[in-house]
């Protein structure tokens, strides 16, 4: 059994993991950093590590001072929640070395899916259907260009380490492929140290779903069904729902089974996220494989009733899966709203700062996971996510409903965030049908907020009125000066 757990991270996660891992009578360690010495997270560690921060490096990407504190203080496991190190075979690998457990699949689990190309390649072999595209890492210009051709415009180039939407271009036409191939390069070898990339096939306007699965390392392995993750910024999730209303129960059962081949193919332990891309006619595609916690993993908590965060340390320290693919069943509807500290109107630039006051409706259809209060300080060296805000339904109907009530009465002042971007969202007939894709944004928003009926003629009034309100000030302002320049001239006659 485990008794002591280091939390790899920082914010939302780390307070999701504590609180769990607390429920579960282990001893929660949080690391300290001078970059946030007073956050939020902190609140739920039962000891608190205190470090500084290189400023050329975050504490939270340091494999060995990682494994330094766990022998140190003698903890037994690391969690890396998302981001950071949470798919780095490399600290799996040392975790191994060093009997630290690591809360994730295998070293050569996540090595193999981190790898675009190897991973694509498995899923084939698995008999999972695959975009047509490069069999092999891209690392010159001329491969890049003969791929392209092969297989035709529009293609999309992506870094084969890559992730969170970072080393991705689609190309429509040879004029844009050298440019395109110059940013996908740069930006790979900035992010991930690695400027090999793969080319695909592009699909266009696709439904972006995901496949949780949940395995043990006894050769058991179930999925939670889908998250529908199609509302993306430049390949970034912004919102997610669970289930999605785009799969018909059979395409959901097929799915899912593809996704559990996968994990036998590769002997996957612990938690999962199978991504697949669905045209239109409703053939799927797989996308990648996610080793590790995703930030929309409350949805399917919500629908499921399991708590993903317990069985992922239970299953990682070899425990029996306990829960049958007949236990899994869908009871509701949820949405999740990624509330960042970004100014929509400045094409989602961050906006960090301090919170001067937040408050989210006290209901029993809403779920709050945060790493900030009131007075807590939006650091800009991480990323901007303020809180992510779980909402259920009995249907997908009544959690829209839910949703827009939510997002009507939240209130954070002090910083710019998401909030006016999903009230427009919620508000728009193609969401509220469920027939969007990921284009919605580029082809459907035609503003990043929402505005209430008449709101603009309403506005258009109130400056009207003030206009003219200003413009009697000035006309009275230049009568009086005129009387007084006349009364002056009056004045001086007399005597």
């Amino acid at each position: 059994m485990i008794q002591s757990l280091l939390i790899a991270n920082r914010g939302e996660i780390a307070i999701r993991i504590a609180k769990t891992a607390t429920d579960m009578g282990i001893i929660v360690y949080c690391i300290q950093t001078n970059r946030e010495a007073n956050a939020l997270y902190l609140d739920y560690a039962d000891k608190i590590i205190t470090l500084e921060e290189n400023p050329n490096g975050s504490i939270f990407l340091n494999v060995e001072e990682l494994i330094r504190i766990c022998k140190r203080n003698k903890i037994d496991a690391i969690h890396p929640g998302y981001g950071f190190l949470s798919e780095s075979p490399y600290l799996a690998s040392r975790c191994k070395d060093e009997g630290v457990l690591f809360i994730g699949p295998s070293e050569k689990a996540i090595y193999t899916m981190g790898n675009k190309g190897m991973a694509k390649n498995i899923a084939a072999q698995s008999g999972i259907p695959v975009l047509e595209g490069s069999t092999s890492n891209i690392t010159n210009f001329e491969d890049a260009k003969n791929w392209a051709h092969k297989i035709g415009f529009p293609i999309i180039m992506k870094a084969v380490a890559g992730g969170g939407g970072k080393g991705m271009r689609i190309v429509r036409s040879s004029d844009e492929l050298e440019m395109m191939y110059k940013l996908v390069v740069n930006e790979a070898k900035s992010a991930f140290n690695d400027d090999s990339l793969l080319i695909e096939k592009y699909v266009e306007a696709p439904k972006h779903i995901e496949i949780q699965v949940l395995a043990d390392q006894h050769g058991n392995a179930i999925h939670l069904y889908e998250r529908e993750c199609s509302i993306q910024r430049k390949h970034q999730k912004l919102m997610e729902e669970a289930p999605s209303p785009f799969l018909s129960k059979e395409l959901r059962n097929k799915m899912g089974k593809m996704a559990l081949y996968l994990c036998k193919k590769i002997n996957y332990h612990t938690l999962g996220t199978v991504e697949f891309l669905v045209d239109k006619e409703s053939n799927f595609y797989f996308l990648e494989m996610n080793t590790r916690v995703q930030v929309e993993h409350p949805v399917t908590e919500s629908i499921t009733g399991i708590d993903l965060i317990e069985q992922q340390i239970k299953t990682a320290a070899g425990e029996t899966l306990e829960i049958t693919q007949a236990d899994v069943k869908i009871k509701g509807w949820a949405i999740e709203l990624r509330i960042n500290a970004e100014d929509v109107q400045s094409n989602f630039s961050p906006a960090p700062g301090i919170i001067d006051e937040m408050e989210f409706p006290d209901c029993s259809f809403l779920r709050v996971d945060t790493g900030f209060e009131s007075g807590k300080l939006i650091p800009p060296s991480y990323d901007s996510m303020i809180s992510k805000l779980i909402i259920s339904g009995t249907d997908r109907t009544e959690a829209i409903n839910h949703a827009i009530a939510i997002i009507d009465n939240s209130i954070i002042r002090g910083v710019k965030t998401t909030i006016p971007f999903f009230k427009s969202v919620l508000n728009h007939p193609d969401f509220i049908n469920g027939s969007y894709n990921t284009s919605f944004i580029a082809e459907k928003l035609n503003k990043p907020y929402y505005q209430e009926k008449d709101e603009e003629k309403a506005a258009a009034i109130i400056a009207l009125q003030a206009y003219l309100k200003e413009t009697q000030k000035i006309e009275k302002n230049r009568v009086h000066e005129d009387t007084s320049a006349w009364a002056s001239k009056m004045r001086s006659k007399l005597f």
